[in-house]
């Protein structure tokens, strides 16, 4: 249940259009809005000096982002960039924190909200202790098909290169290929014409 786009616009939000690829905030960033897509994605993710990306978050049209060190008064703790053409809303954080006093079933759903991403993070950092690669992409492949809406046992495009599934993981991209190719054989995913089904 994103905010009703209405209901952001008559609070002062105003659309902005990005590039593929446009930075929305920088880590480190004071935040000072609430952002929610109207078209196009986002990732959030953190890159150490050498170059290595860990992605922390993916958003599509509908969702919003950003909203943890909104509430809390911190700075943004990793980097937000477009990953296609995309129109973001931006509403300034007075105004957000006025329509979650304003909307106590818009505050619930901010409550939930925030518990499955504390909830998500849990489930990650332990994925990340874990270090057979497997593991690891097989709890990639699972939460992306838990969010994707896929209830039944029909296997699912993933919509992911093999260097995003690695991003996400903190596993080398080579790592992620040569694992893919034992679970192709071991028949826990197929690989037709390059794409990943799961």
């Amino acid at each position: 249940m994103p905010i009703d786009i209405n209901l952001l616009f008559t609070r002062g939000a105003v659309a902005t259009k990005y590039k593929k690829n446009d930075v929305v905030f920088h880590e480190g960033d004071a935040a000072h809005f609430y952002y929610q897509i109207i078209d196009g994605g986002v990732r959030a993710y953190h890159a150490n000096d050498k170059g290595k990306e860990f992605t922390q978050g993916l958003f599509c049209a509908g969702e919003g982002f950003g909203e943890p060190p909104l509430l809390i008064n911190e700075t943004y703790p990793c980097k937000a960039i477009t990953v296609k053409d995309s129109t973001i809303l931006k509403l300034s954080k007075d105004n957000f924190l006025k329509i979650l006093d304003d909307y106590p079933p818009i505050q619930k759903y901010f409550l939930l909200l925030l518990a499955k991403k504390i909830h998500s993070k849990s489930k990650t950092s332990n994925n990340i202790i874990n270090q057979n690669p497997e593991f690891r992409i097989l709890a990639f492949l699972n939460s992306f098909k838990k969010k994707s809406g896929s209830a039944n046992g029909d296997k699912v495009l993933i919509p992911y290169t093999r260097q995003e599934i690695a991003n996400h993981t903190g596993l080398r991209v080579e790592t992620v290929i040569r694992a893919l190719t034992k679970m192709k054989n071991s028949c826990k995913v197929e690989i037709i014409d390059r794409k990943i089904y799961y």
